[in-house]
């Protein structure tokens, strides 16, 4: 598994490290004895492990247990997801679709027995076209493998003890690639579940893409400890797991190079204060490798690491390539339900401090999972700066056997031409009958080549189109699914694939679907706009060698959207998307928390926290929070609004277009503080 490998770094770099290692040390260890302390505590008489559902399953049922989760108010920030959870959240969902719970709950019916085999897939495609892209999220597959089959099964050894087997192999572009994804062995319980060997992650709540880690590479062995059983009042989850990664050479070592496997460390941490509210923590570390891997605590070291200093010999040794993302997702119930995501993520740290992060990736999705009640519809869009994926120590930077492990645009470029970009995903579902169901999906991805910056090369890279559709039908009681996927790559080269597969393991109810029940409206859920103005001062943090200066105030319209719901007497929790125009530019912002409370029906203090956009030119990202005061109902659905504004050094890298100021070395990016006061009108519905 993980090679345990000490470097010889000399005696100077030992004597040099030696304190602030064995304080590390001493910390992360009492820390995670007293975690397990607490953990074993919370096991007595605690359900035992839980199987996971796999990723990528079938569009149809994949979809219908995503609709079960946002139905019982129930955010899913990492996948795969434990079979355990999707049970739990079956009451509360058949209160407002009885037919879909037990469709589902038919389902999972196979994941509750001593033993099992959830899924045996064959798939078969007819493929044309000159592209070489990977189909996103499908562990490294090319678009043009023309086969491939899947299996999972599992055999439990008592409550608390599962063996998991389970492979992918695949037609790679005429040679055979295959990786024992799903097979692992756990034990534990609902609180502490330990999962050791070939076991998917995904951190984030979006469902099309994550910046961290994905399922576009391989599937890496690791170990993972979690909980699938939220602890305590604020509904606190966990995950921490230790991977290791693909052999890289070259591996930057002092003033030499060395060979070998990266490793990866993982942590998410996560809570949900209110029903149907989520928010997380979530941080990667890429470290080690040939000469640079350490003991075991490099391990705890690499958990809480917040910042990296150069490579000095015999002095100190920059740790590893980090990334971390801030994560919340919220559903709201209705008529219509749906659900709201947010990601904001960066590579590093910028400016001063280890919280500001450095190269960003902001996503955004809305997922309605039942739409005129035979639809679905989800619309997911992400927005990434220069330098993603690539790092000066790892000449593969975050890849595993050759594909980025986290979001698939890293798969469709020139490796190492990290410039900034935006993709966008559509999917649209149709259930068409009791058996059967229709998704149609489209992605697009595009480069700006003013985020190219030397030594890189301006490349000129094409606009990705991709459209898809699947037609999934029920045969003597197995999933049988047909898919028509066809595009156009960065390079221009065209693609189609049509492909067929069924699940012999995968059994389906014999009984017809029946008409799903109209939803209840929900007294406790708001929607609104806001119309107003606003007043901002710019803060300019442009470069060492120029003066910091303040532009003049400027006075422009405030816009706003969002969503609001109830969850207690006196408190709301809700999401809101804003737009200003500070200095000429337009600026973005997004809350992932807007909270507000009443003290009674015409007064009410609020406050929030999320990222901001600030278009200069090209786009600067950044923190976002404040607070405000709000009369309510002024009239019938009727608010005012007055907020307190701060958006925290939006930055971007500089010298990437004529206009922007000269570089330093103490100072690569350019900053922007906006201070601002916004008054506003809201009407609810």
């Amino acid at each position: 598994m993980i090679a345990d490998n000490t470097a010889d770094k000399g005696v100077g770099a030992h004597i040099a490290n030696i304190e602030v290692e064995d304080i590390i040390v001493r910390q992360s260890v009492s820390g995670t004895v007293l975690c397990c302390g607490l953990i074993l505590s919370l096991g007595v008489q605690a359900r035992g492990v839980s199987p996971y559902l796999p990723l990528n399953l079938s569009p149809e049922i994949e979809r219908r247990i995503e609709q079960v989760l946002i139905l019982a108010d129930k955010p899913i920030m990492r996948r795969p997801i434990p079979a355990a959870v999707v049970f739990d959240a079956l009451p509360k969902a058949c209160e407002k679709d009885k037919a879909l719970c037990e469709e589902v709950q038919a389902y999972l019916a196979q994941f509750m027995q001593s033993s099992g085999i959830t899924s045996l897939k064959p798939e078969l495609a007819a493929t044309t076209g000159d592209s070489k892209a990977t189909i996103p999220n499908q562990h490294g597959r090319p678009v043009d493998s023309s086969w491939q089959v899947k299996a999972s099964a599992y055999f439990s050894l008592g409550d608390y003890f599962t063996i998991n087997a389970g492979g992918i192999v695949y037609d790679n572009s005429g040679s055979t690639t295959g990786k024992f994804t799903g097979s692992f062995v756990s034990m534990g319980f609902e609180v502490a579940q330990l999962d050791i060997g070939f076991r998917d992650h995904w951190i984030s709540p979006l469902t099309d893409s994550s910046s961290l880690i994905s399922t576009e590479a391989p599937t890496m062995p690791s170990i993972t400890l979690s909980n699938y059983k939220p602890i305590g009042p604020l509904g606190f989850t966990y995950e921490i797991f230790a991977a290791e990664m693909s052999e890289q050479n070259d591996i930057v070592f002092f003033n030499s190079t060395t060979n070998g496997n990266p490793r990866l460390s993982g942590l998410q941490l996560g809570i949900e204060p209110a029903t149907g509210y989520t928010i997380g923590l979530n941080k990667l570390i890429q470290y080690g490798g040939g000469a640079r891997n350490g003991p075991i605590s490099q391990f705890l070291e690499a958990l809480w690491h917040t910042g990296n200093n150069p490579d000095i010999a015999g002095q100190s040794e920059e740790f590893g390539n980090q990334i971390a993302s801030i994560t919340s997702s919220m559903t709201f119930s209705g008529r219509v339900p749906f659900a709201i995501h947010f990601e904001y993520a960066g590579e590093d740290n910028a400016y001063a401090g280890s919280y500001r992060l450095g190269a960003t990736n902001f996503s955004y999705g809305v997922d309605l999972p039942r739409l005129w009640k035979s639809f679905d519809f989800t619309y997911e869009i992400s927005e990434w700066q220069n330098d993603w994926y690539v790092h000066h120590l790892y000449p593969l930077g975050l890849t595993n056997d050759g594909h980025v492990i986290g979001h698939w645009f890293g798969d469709n470029r020139v490796f190492g031409n990290a410039i900034g970009g935006r993709s966008q995903s559509l999917r649209l579902g149709w259930r068409v009958n009791s058996h059967d169901y229709l998704q149609m999906t489209y992605r697009d991805l595009s480069y700006d080549i003013n985020w190219a910056r030397a030594p890189f090369e301006r490349i000129p890279y094409s606009r990705l189109q991709e459209a898809g559709i699947n037609y999934t039908t029920v045969v003597s009681q197995h999933p049988l699914t047909a898919e028509l996927l066809a595009g156009r790559d960065v390079f221009g080269e065209s693609f189609a694939r049509l492909g067929i597969s069924f699940d012999f393991a995968d059994t389906r109810s014999a009984a017809p679907y029946r008409s799903n029940e109209d939803l209840d409206s929900d007294p406790n859920v708001d929607l609104f706009v806001d119309v107003g103005a606003s007043r901002n001062h710019l803060y300019n943090i442009l470069d060492a060698t120029i003066p910091n200066f303040y532009s003049d105030y400027s006075v422009d319209y405030h816009l706003g959207a969002g969503a609001r719901r109830r969850v207690s007497n006196h408190n709301d929790l809700g999401v809101r998307v804003e737009f200003d125009r500070v200095g000429g530019n337009q600026l973005i912002s997004f809350r992932a928390l807007d909270y507000r409370y009443r003290f009674n029906s015409k007064f009410g203090v609020n406050g929030f926290f999320g990222a901001a956009r600030y278009e200069v030119n090209l786009p600067a990202y950044g923190y976002y929070w404040g607070g405000g005061l709000q009369y309510l109902n002024f009239l019938p659905k009727w608010d005012l609004g007055f907020d307190i504004r701060h958006h925290e050094k939006l930055g971007r890298d500089k010298t990437l277009l004529p206009t922007d100021p000269p570089i330093s070395p103490v100072r690569t990016r350019m900053f922007f503080d906006i201070n601002g006061l916004s008054l506003y009108v809201s009407r609810r519905w």
